[in-house]
């Protein structure tokens, strides 16, 4: 049977699949497939739907079409691919939207009509199996499902026992892509607390990690295919894993010319059990410079964190963060502090009023004030999904509530907390290495090092895409920056 695999970008909890990052599910589906189906993008099939596979030329009052910009080398055949398979697998579904800059994932509403009349299998797959939203504030999509022929759960679900040998055969996906990739590793699923209100991670999965040889293993194929940006992202806490420390000094070890090793989520208690501090002196080690922990705070409302069961206490945030920076706070060889945190808020939970605001704020200025970096306060209004305990209890009612606040609450987290962490974080005058040119707005060239969360800097001027930059930075925005390149 001749297949294609449909990927309309992932962003879970627990892992991202947005580009430049590549994500797990297409790579084990491929695998699972023996690892020679075609892969392709929801920008080919844009692409082939508005411009019948043409790419038009950016002019220069234009910004770069980032719904078309993440192309396969398929593009210009997918006619031809589509019309001639028997089945076609669309990986689609987001359950923390976010803010992307040079992709846009596909939504259920989008794909439904680009494939529904074509005569091949349809399944679908991902985390759209439990519901998915482009958007925060508000419910998951509810589309007519009859143009699947499947949905399947099981083709992103699979045992870590045919996972071993799926990712090493689906790594072959990548001499497909023509574009530089951060290669999104899976170190292990589900979550050892599981009890936030608004999460599906406890739901789609129990708490399994996979052996450390196989993931040394991807990551050593997918090296010797030629990547070279990892980041072990897809677990929903990289200190709750048995061989944290190990994996960063063996890949090290086997693979050294990798240019960024990275990882994302942490639990700040398992931070600020991790005995020793074994865990972050190996972070800061063996990974590179820019590096992000990810801390899922949501709230430093009290009220917050007991009626949705959260994870962490406004405490053992604070402390985690001191510990992170402890270690982290020295600068690197590409010009970012070696490992710092990023703290996630979330609006639109259980018991949130405009008390929780002010406790938000008096932690964050407190973390400001005692000298502390965080690199990054990600915003998010909660999306609402089937099965959690938010949608049972709650559901957007405190959306509903608040909504009217929640400008003024972020642009104060901005303009008061963010914008001077930035000038802290990234000084005039220092040099950012390796800046990868990605799109145009007008006369300005937006780049970012490859990495966890990076950072946006913008360039006067129409750099030639695609290539590296040094870059000198010149300026600060509320969470991006200016520069120049370095002469």
């Amino acid at each position: 049977m001749s297949y294609a695999i449909l990927d309309c970008y992932t962003d879970e909890a627990s892992g991202l699949g947005v580009p430049p990052y590549l994500g797990t599910y297409p790579r084990y589906i491929a695998g699972h497939l023996g690892g020679n189906p075609y892969y392709l993008t929801i920008d080919d099939v844009r692409l082939w739907k508005k411009h019948k596979s043409v790419v038009k030329e950016t002019r220069e009052s234009q910004k770069t079409d980032v719904t078309t910009y993440n192309l396969t080398s398929n593009y210009k055949n997918i006619d031809k691919i589509l019309h001639e398979i028997e089945e076609l697998i669309i990986v689609l579904g987001v359950h923390v939207p976010g803010k992307y800059l040079t992709a846009i994932p596909g939504t259920l509403k989008e794909i439904i009509p680009y494939i529904k009349e074509l005569k091949c299998r349809k399944i679908l797959t991902g985390p759209a199996v439990f519901g998915t939203q482009l958007f925060g504030g508000r419910f998951r999509e509810k589309e007519d499902m009859s143009v699947f022929d499947k949905v399947d759960m099981m083709l992103f679900n699979f045992p870590y026992g045919n996972v071993k040998e799926y990712a090493i055969k689906g790594a072959s996906i990548i001499s497909q892509i023509p574009d530089n990739r951060m290669i999104e590793i899976e170190t292990g699923k589900g979550c050892d607390i599981g009890k936030c209100s608004f999460c599906l991670e406890p739901i789609k999965n129990r708490v399994e990690f996979r052996e450390k040889e196989d993931v040394l293993n991807e990551v050593k194929e997918f090296y010797r295919l030629g990547a070279r940006f990892f980041r072990l992202g897809k677990q929903t806490c990289f200190y709750t894993l048995p061989y944290a420390a190990e994996i960063l000094h063996d890949i090290r070890a086997e693979c050294p010319d990798i240019k960024v090793l990275h990882i994302d989520n942490c639990n700040p208690v398992k931070v600020v059990r991790d005995k020793d501090d074994r865990i972050t002196k190996a972070i800061v080690e063996y990974c590179t410079s820019g590096n992000i922990a990810a801390f899922g705070v949501e709230s430093f409302d009290m009220d917050v964190v007991r009626d949705n069961t959260l994870n962490t206490l406004p405490k053992i945030a604070y402390e985690a963060v001191a510990k992170i920076n402890k270690y982290g706070a020295e600068r690197g060889d590409n010009g970012m502090p070696k490992f710092l945190p990023g703290i996630n808020i979330i609006f639109g939970l259980r018991g949130e009023t405009k008390k929780t605001h002010d406790e938000n704020m008096k932690w964050l200025r407190k973390i400001y004030d005692d000298g502390f970096m965080i690199r990054r306060i990600n915003i998010r209004q909660v999306a609402i999904f089937e099965g959690t305990s938010l949608f049972t209890h709650g559901g957007n009612k405190f959306l509903k509530k608040n909504k009217k606040h929640y400008w003024s609450w972020r642009n104060d987290i901005r303009q008061h907390i963010d914008s001077p962490m930035l000038e802290r974080v990234t000084p005039k005058g220092i040099i950012m290495k390796e800046c990868y040119a990605e799109m145009y707005d007008g006369k300005t060239t937006f780049c970012r090092q490859f990495g966890t969360y990076p950072l946006i800097v913008g360039v006067k001027g129409r750099l030639p895409l695609k290539k590296f930059y040094d870059l000198k930075i010149t300026g600060h925005m509320l969470r991006s920056i200016t520069g120049e390149v370095s002469s």
